[in-house]
C-alpha cells in the first residue's frame, strides 16, 4: 500500500491551488465559499505557506471525541497535513456530545470556513446544521463516517467498512479452519455504537462472512445474541464492552464452557472484552479476539497474546485522499473517478453504495489491512508508529495533544 508523504502533499497543494469563486449548488456539485476567512483563536495562520493568488483558505475539522485514541490521531494528523499544504484549520473535538458537535459546526459556519470536514458523532443529527452550511455556500466532506439525511454532503471519504468486518470474519474462518474442522466452536459478537453508521457495516461484514458456519452449527453462539441491536455498544465504550462480556461469561461460560472467539468490531470494545476474558473467563484456552484501529494498548495486547488481530485503517492514506478531494472541491472542481489515478493511496470511487436517505453520496473508499503480531512492522512503515526502546511494543509518533 502506498505511503502518504507530507512533503509530497505540500508540493501538490502549492502547485494545485488556484483562484475560485462561488458556484451554484447542484445535488452533486458543492458550492465553494469565495470569502477569505479571518483567524479565530482555534485557527492556525500558517503564515509561511505559499497560498497562491486565491488567498489562504480555512478548513473546519469536526472530530467526535478525544476519549478514543483513533480520533486524536485522525484529528491531529488532518490538522498537520492540511496546514502543511497551506490551509488554515479550525479543529474541534465535541466530547461525544451531539449538541456540542452541532454547536461546534455552527461556530465554524459563523467563522466562514471554506470547507467543513466532519466525522460525525451521530450521522442522523446534523441535518439542520448542514442545511445552514449549504445556505452559506460551504461544502461538506464526510470523513470516515457517513452523514445521513441531508443533501449538503458533497463527498464521503472512508474505508470499505463492510470489508473491515469481512476481514475479521475471514480471519476467524482461517484461524479455526472452519472449512476443514468439524467444530463446533463457540463465538460471541461485540458490535459498535448504534449512532455510528459504520458500526452496522462492520458487524454485517463479519456476520455475513460467518453466517454459513453459524447456520450449519459449526459456529455456535451460546448467548443467542445474533443481531446488531443485541450486541451494540453505545459510544464504543470500553467499560460497557467489559460489563457486557462479564455478564455473558457469567451467564453462559461460568461452568467452563469453551469460548473460541470474541469478535469485536473495534479496539476500544476489544480492550474491554479482553479485560473481561482475563479476569472472568473460566476456560483454559485463549480465545481469538478481533479488533480494529491499531490503538496502542491493543497492539500491546496483541504482542502479549491477549488480543489476536486488529484491522488497521491507515490514517495517513485516509488523510491523503481527503486532502486531494478537498483541494479539488475548493478549486471549484467536481471530483469523480478520474481523481483516483492522482491519489497517493489506493482507493476506489463508489457512486452506488452509500445512500444517506436523501442522496447517494459519491465516495472514495480505501482498503483496510489485517495486523497481527507477525506483521507489526507494517505499522512502523506507515510512519505513524515506532518501536519502543525494548523493540517489543509500538508507540505512536503522532501528536495527540
Amino acid at each position: 500500500m502506498k505511503r502518504f508523504l507530507a512533503t509530497a502533499l505540500s508540493l501538490a497543494m502549492v502547485a494545485g491551488m488556484a483562484s475560485c469563486g462561488g458556484t451554484e449548488t447542484t445535488d452533486n456539485t458543492p458550492v465553494t465559499n469565495s470569502n477569505n476567512n479571518s483567524s479565530s483563536s482555534d485557527t492556525n495562520n500558517n503564515e509561511g505557506a505559499d497560498n497562491s493568488s486565491s488567498g489562504t483558505k480555512t478548513v473546519g475539522i469536526a472530530m467526535p471525541t478525544k476519549s478514543l485514541e483513533r480520533w486524536n490521531r485522525d484529528g491531529e494528523y488532518l490538522k498537520e497535513q492540511f496546514e502543511a499544504a497551506g490551509f488554515k484549520t479550525e479543529l474541534k473535538y465535541s466530547d461525544n456530545d451531539v449538541k456540542q458537535q452541532n454547536n461546534d459546526i455552527q461556530g465554524m459556519i459563523a467563522d466562514n470556513v471554506d470547507l467543513l470536514l466532519i466525522a460525525a458523532i451521530d450521522g442522523n443529527t446534523l441535518s439542520q446544521t448542514l442545511s445552514d452550511a449549504k445556505s452559506a455556500g460551504i461544502p461538506v466532506v464526510a470523513y470516515d463516517r457517513l452523514i445521513m439525511n441531508t443533501d449538503a454532503v458533497s463527498y464521503y471519504v472512508s474505508f470499505d467498512n463492510y470489508t473491515v468486518g469481512k476481514l475479521q470474519g475471514e480471519f476467524v474462518r482461517d484461524e479455526l479452519k472452519l472449512d476443514s474442522e468439524d467444530g463446533p466452536f463457540n463465538i460471541e459478537f461485540t458490535a459498535g455504537d448504534p449512532a455510528d453508521n459504520n458500526a452496522n457495516y462492520f458487524f454485517n461484514g463479519a456476520y455475513d462472512t460467518l453466517k454459513t458456519y453459524i447456520d450449519s452449527g459449526k459456529l455456535v453462539i451460546p448467548s443467542g445474541k445474533k443481531t446488531f441491536e443485541q450486541v451494540a455498544t453505545t459510544k464504543w465504550s470500553t467499560d460497557t464492552a467489559l460489563e457486557n462480556m462479564q455478564n455473558t461469561l457469567a451467564s453462559y461460560y461460568s461452568d467452563g464452557t469453551k469460548l473460541d472467539v470474541a469478535l469485536c468490531s473495534n479496539d476500544s470494545t476489544a480492550l474491554g472484552v479482553a479485560q473481561a476474558i482475563t479476569s472472568d473467563y473460566a476456560g483454559s484456552n485463549s480465545p481469538i479476539v478481533t479488533g480494529q484501529d491499531g490503538d496502542i494498548a491493543n497492539l500491546r495486547n496483541i504482542v502479549d497474546g491477549i488480543q489476536t488481530m486488529t484491522v488497521y485503517k491507515n490514517v495517513s492514506e485516509e488523510v491523503g485522499v481527503t486532502l486531494e478531494v478537498s483541494k479539488a472541491v475548493l478549486n471549484g472542481e467536481t471530483p469523480d473517478g478520474s481523481l483516483v489515478s492522482k491519489l497517493s493511496a489506493e482507493a476506489t470511487y463508489d457512486t452506488s453504495s452509500y445512500d444517506n436517505g436523501v442522496k447517494t453520496v459519491p465516495s472514495y473508499l480505501l482498503s483496510p489491512v489485517v495486523v497481527t503480531k507477525d506483521n507489526l512492522q507494517y505499522l512502523v512503515d506507515t510512519g505513524l508508529y515506532k518501536w519502543d526502546s525494548s523493540n517489543k511494543y509500538l508507540e505512536s509518533t503522532a501528536s495527540t495533544t
